[in-house]
Parts: structure tokens; sequence; C-alpha cells
């Protein structure tokens, strides 16, 4: 089952001659939690693989996921006089993300110090935070609740704000050939923490109370979120890009060949946002949990893909084929004429279709992430969850 492959030769050969080149000027990066990284991995034993930090790391974040999603499924525990979700939850969830934080800040330091840096372990890493990217932000949502965050906006902030960041980052990379670590990552992660945290003390009805009796913390959230994407992130890796060109230093693409990694995502956005706002049974009001997840899966599967691309300094897809999947299934659920044909496509027919495809997506993401972890440790004589201090892949060290 898990013997197919995904990667090719040029993959292989690309991710033979790879070198890890980043640019970090996050203040609260550099100064505050590299140095106390660099303190909590000399309590990690040296035998312990650096992957397996980075997976820990990944399902505290899906069982935090699920935690609250258990209490509060369709987001309307905001809206109750008396919240049902028990005041514990909140400090688990905090304490659940800010370990995950920290983990997925000191697997690298630890990759380091046992020699063992490599292609796999940033994909590795990389690949589960394009997962993480849909899962972290529906923390936030139970907090606000349908009323002041409706679903549709809760969409826009995933799909426009929250995927359109990180995509961009590895965007850049794919152009550049250098990740330049974004500032607000840091700030969102501390900021999630805080926010958590003083749920779990004070309340959520703190959520509730209107800011300068003029605006509502959902609006602020929502502003702060878009603010911050215009001023401290897309403008730096226009930038950015350009300098490379300027310079001569990037990967020196033609204009159709540098854009080509954002034909899939600008495929996922155009396709969902269509089936969001001509679904014959408002579907987002339905089951927004559920789409969040359908659409993170198709993103993490495109953001997969272009970070192999962008390592292995190969071409990258333009389409996802995850998307014919979705194509389909918008159409069969925006199709205006089934009156005509005396067919009822009911609520309960639309839910049913979302469930199948992240279900389908899922085990598809899931497929093509082992199996392209699988051909790695094999071309490198690896293993991932286990350090070989005799493989080849402690010879490709991170610069």
């Amino acid at each position: 089952m898990f013997q197919y492959k995904y990667l090719s030769d040029a993959h292989l050969k690309g991710f033979e001659r790879y070198k890890y080149s980043s640019v970090d000027t996050s203040l609260l990066s550099v100064y505050v939690m590299h140095p106390f990284w660099n303190w909590c991995v000399k309590f990690f034993p040296r035998w312990l693989a650096p992957n397996l930090i980075t997976f820990t790391g990944f399902l505290l974040t899906v069982a935090t996921f699920i935690l609250i999603g258990y209490y509060d499924y369709s987001f309307t525990a905001a809206d109750e006089d008396e919240n049902p979700i028990p005041r514990w939850v909140w400090l688990v969830a905090a304490i659940g993300i800010f370990l995950a934080y920290n983990l997925d800040g000191i697997d690298g330091k630890q990759a380091r110090r046992t020699g063992t840096s490599g292609p796999l372990g940033e994909l590795f890493d990389h690949g589960l935070d394009s997962y993480s990217a849909v899962l972290i932000p529906v923390y936030v949502f139970t907090l606000f609740g349908v009323t002041d965050l409706p679903p549709m906006r809760m969409f826009y902030v995933i799909s426009y704000v929250i995927f359109l960041n990180f995509y961009l980052t590895h965007f850049e990379k794919y152009n550049t050939g250098i990740m330049f670590l974004p500032w607000g990552y840091d700030f969102t992660m501390w900021g999630v923490t805080i926010v958590l945290t003083l749920t779990c003390c004070i309340g959520p009805w703190i959520w509730r109370e209107p800011i300068l009796n003029m605006y509502s913390p959902a609006d602020a959230f929502f502003a702060l979120l878009v603010i911050s994407a215009i001023v401290t992130n897309y403008p730096i890796i226009i930038r950015n890009i350009y300098r490379s060109y300027k310079d001569r230093t990037g990967k020196m693409r033609p204009f159709l060949e540098a854009i080509r990694p954002l034909m899939p995502l600008t495929g996922l956005f155009a396709i969902s946002h269509f089936w969001m706002v001509f679904s014959i049974n408002n579907i987002i009001t339905l089951d927004p949990r559920m789409l969040f997840v359908c659409f993170g899966t198709i993103f993490s599967n495109i953001s997969c893909r272009l970070i192999v691309a962008q390592m292995s300094d190969t071409r990258t897809d333009c389409w996802n084929s995850l998307l014919w999947l979705l194509l389909l299934v918008t159409g069969v659920s925006t199709f205006p004429f089934y009156s005509n044909f005396h067919v009822d496509f009911s609520a309960n027919i639309e839910l049913a279709i979302v469930y199948i495809i992240t279900g389908i997506s899922t085990v598809a993401h899931i497929h093509y992430g082992t199996c392209v972890v699988r051909e790695m440790c094999h071309h490198f004589n690896i293993k991932c969850f286990q350090i070989s201090r005799h493989s080849k892949a402690n010879m490709l060290l991170f610069t």
C-alpha cells in the first residue's frame, strides 16, 4: 500500500544537494526563544530522534483540536449563557499549544546536536506545520462562536490569511532559495497561549465584552490578523523576491515558472469559495469544522508538494489531483436545477459528501506523506524515528 513512489530521481538527487538556508530577524525568536530552546535541548537524551520530537508536538496539536471539538463541535459554546466548556479544557489547550510550539523549535536544535540534520527533518517539520495551520486557528474560533465570528468569516480567516501567510513563505523560498522566517509565527503562538490561559483563569465571557464599547473582540481579532499580514508579511515577501532577482541571488526563474506554485493554491481558494457561496444547503453553516479540516487537508497536500519541489530544486506542480475531487463535489453541491429533475438534494446528502471528501482527502494525504518519508528514508538509509549514526543523512548537515 505504501510502496508507491511519488519522488522522481530528480527529486532525490536534488535532496542530496540541498542545504538549509534561513534568515530569522524576529527579536522574540532571536533573543528569547532560541536561547530558551538551546537550554531546553540539553535535557533531551541524545538517542531521541528529532522527528519524534516534531511528531509529538503535532500530536499534541491534534489532541487539543479533538478535545475542544468534543466540547464545542459547532462553535456554539460561546453563545450559551452557561458556557459548557470546562475551564480545565482551556488550560489543557494552552499547555498543549505551548508545548507543541516549543517542541517545534527544539527539534532542529536536537538535530544539530545529534548530527542528524537533513532534508527529511525539514520536510517532516514543515509538512506537519502545514496541517497545523488549520487546526490552531479553530481553537480561537471557539472563543467567539458563530455569532461574533460567523463561519464564512472563519473561512476567510483560514484561507486568505492563515493559509496564504504559510504558503507564501514557502513560495518565497521556492524563488529565493532562502527561508525568511516570518515574525508573526512566534507572536501568534505566544498570543494563542496567553489567550487560552486568560480564558481559563478569568472565563470565556471576557471575549464577549466590547472594546471601547464599539468593537467586539472577534472584530479586533480579525482586523489584527489582516493588518499584521499586510504590514509584516506580504510586503517583506515581495521585497525579498524582488531583491533576489535584482541581485541575481535567487533561482532566477521566468515569471510564469516563478508564479507556478500559486496556481494550485488559487484553484483551492476559487473552488472552495464558490462552494461556500453557492452551496444549495448553505453548507458552511451546517458543519464548518469538518469543512475546515477538508480544506486544510488539501492545503497541506498542496503545501507539502511545494516544499518537496522547493527543497529538491525541481519544478513544482501547477495543479493538485485532490482539486479534481473538490471541483466535482462543488459542482454537485451547487447544481441549481435539481428541482427540474425532481431530485431532492437535501442537507444530509451534502453533509455526507463533506464527510466523504474529507475522508478521501485525509487518506490520500497520509498516503502521500508516508510514501515520501519512506522513499527518503530508503534513499538516505535512515529511519524516520530512530537515529542512525552511519547514515548518509549525517553527511547532509544544515549550514
